[in-house]
C-alpha cells in the first residue's frame, strides 16, 4: 500500500453533490440507499447545533455499524462525534440510538478487509479516491484499514 495524495475536503459544487443523500433521507427516501449508507445525526462541537452527514458503511456486525472518515480525521462529522458520541443514525428506514467509539488498528484492518471482500470494485475505487495505491491483496487492504480513522456505532445511547 502506498499513499499518493489525500483528497481535499469537498467544496462548492462537489460539496453540494456529496450532501445530496441527506436530502433523500429528509424526504423519507433513505430506504433507496439501502444499508450501504448511513445518515449520521451529530452535534456541532463548537456550535452545539444539530448536523447531519451521510457516509458509506464499511462493515456491519453484531448490531454495530462501522464507518470511515474518508477525508481524514479533520472531517467535521468525525470530530463532532469524538466530542459528542451519543447520537442517532438511520440505516434505510431504521432509526437507531447509538454510541460512537473509535476502534483500534486491528479492528479497522478487519473492517476494511470485510468491505474489500464484499465490494471488491468499490474498494478499489474508494481506496484510489482516498489517495491510496493498493495491489488488491488482503495485506494492502488491511494496511489501508489501519491507516484510516474509523468509528463504530453500537446500540446503547439514550435519546428519548
Amino acid at each position: 500500500m502506498e499513499i499518493k495524495q489525500r483528497p481535499r475536503r469537498p467544496s462548492g459544487l462537489r460539496r453540494w453533490a456529496f450532501r445530496l443523500p441527506i436530502l433523500l433521507y429528509r424526504l423519507r427516501l433513505g430506504a433507496f440507499l439501502g444499508s450501504r449508507f448511513v445518515l449520521i445525526n451529530h452535534i456541532g462541537r463548537k456550535t452545539g447545533q444539530p448536523r447531519q452527514t451521510v457516509v458509506e458503511v464499511v462493515s456491519r456486525a453484531d448490531n454495530a455499524v462501522t464507518v470511515a472518515a474518508g477525508f481524514g480525521p479533520g472531517s467535521d462529522w468525525y470530530r463532532n462525534l469524538l466530542v459528542h458520541p451519543s447520537t442517532t443514525i438511520q440505516l434505510g428506514s431504521h432509526h437507531l440510538a447509538v454510541q460512537a467509539h473509535r476502534i483500534d488498528a486491528d479492528a479497522r484492518a478487519e473492517a476494511m478487509l470485510d468491505y474489500a471482500h464484499r465490494h471488491p470494485g468499490a474498494a478499489r475505487k474508494l481506496t484510489k479516491f482516498m489517495g491510496y495505491t493498493v495491489d488488491g491483496s488482503d495485506a494492502d487492504y488491511a494496511a489501508v484499514g489501519r491507516a484510516l480513522h474509523m468509528l463504530r456505532f453500537q446500540p446503547g445511547a439514550d435519546h428519548s
